[in-house]
This record gives structure tokens, sequence and C-alpha cells, in this order.
């Protein structure tokens, strides 16, 4: 039942994504939902939450979308082998540009890694998400405004799933999405 438990753990991210709750009713829903569900990627044993910025709103950003062109591929390094992306748009932001991408699997969806100067001292050194649809994380991170306009806030960035366990394998920041800017909000290293 491995599969159905999966569904539901996708499931229950993606109603505390679509919920209303406010940031600090989020993080405490996110803390229990990897406390209490078979599929969470922390041991429950011993885990009292995950560690985070103070929230910030000055990492909160309404930016433009332009055309992008090209895909990418990243290697998972596990079952899922290589997954291809396309250049869904380039995304101007005061911190610099990032490539918003969609995932060329069955459904598709957004999916939006970056790397910042965080990135090996305070957070996950492989980097972290500000959304990846296919897992549920609507509405958060990326907004999406319209069809040539986003709203980033990065009080949402999320570690990978890799940065808990060695048991996950996740596609990381490819790199036209480093910046070179320190993003202090969202969530920090998880020390499990």
């Amino acid at each position: 039942m491995d599969h159905l438990e999966l569904a539901l753990w996708r499931e229950r991210v993606a109603q505390i994504h679509l919920s209303d709750l406010d940031l600090e009713g989020f993080r405490r829903a996110k803390d229990e939902l990897f406390a209490t569900h078979p599929q969470s990627p922390v041991d429950p044993a011993g885990f009292t939450g995950l560690r985070y910025f103070p929230p910030t709103a000055e990492l909160i950003f309404e930016a433009a979308v332009h055309p992008a062109q090209g895909t990418i591929e990243i290697d998972t390094g596990d079952t899922d082998g290589v997954v291809s992306y396309t250049r869904a748009g380039l995304v101007q932001t005061p911190l610099g540009p990032l490539t918003l991408w969609w995932v060329k699997a069955y459904g598709g969806g957004l999916f939006l890694p970056f790397r910042d100067n965080t990135c090996g001292v305070e957070c996950y050194g492989g980097g972290r998400y500000l959304t990846d649809t296919v897992k549920g994380t609507f509405g958060r991170g990326v907004t999406v405004l319209g069809p040539a306009r986003v709203r980033l806030d990065f009080n949402y960035a999320y570690n990978p799933s890799c940065a808990y366990s060695d048991a996950w394998v996740c596609p990381l920041a490819p790199r036209e999405n480093w910046l070179d800017a320190r993003i202090a909000a969202g969530e920090m290293n998880y020390h499990g």
C-alpha cells in the first residue's frame, strides 16, 4: 500500500499549499505532516520540526516572465532516470533571473529550483525549491498571476526530499538558477 500512502502524502501537501493558512499556520501544518505521515522523508522519532528563517516581506516579488526557449535534462540519479524540462519562461527578479521550468512528463507541472549563497551553509547545499507542482506545491512559492507575470514568495522556499534523507534523490538547481545573493527566507538546513 506504499503507493496509496504516497498518493495521500501528495494530496495532503497540495491541501496545505492550497489552504488559507497564513505562513505560521502553513509551517505548523507542514511540521505536523512530516511528524505523522508514513511517507515523510524524516524519521518521526525525535522530530521537533523544520527550521526556518524569520518571515520577511523583502523577499516577496511580483515579476515579469519573459519567453524562453530550450530544454534541459536533469539526471535524478534514481529510478526516475533523466527527466526533461522545458523553459516555461525567464523570471526577472531583483536577485537575478530565474528560469521557470515545465516538467515534460505525464501531466507536466511547473518547477522552480534555485541555489543561493545560503546553500551549503544555512540551507541544503544542493539548493531549494520554490515550487514543484508535480508534487502538489501550488500557489505559495510561485503564484501565477497571468500569462506573463508571477509572484515569488521566498518565505515558502523548501528543501527537496533528498535534504532530509539519503533514501531520496532529487533534481537539483541547474547552473542557470544559481543566484549570487543570500536568500534568508524559507526553510533552513535540516538536522535530523
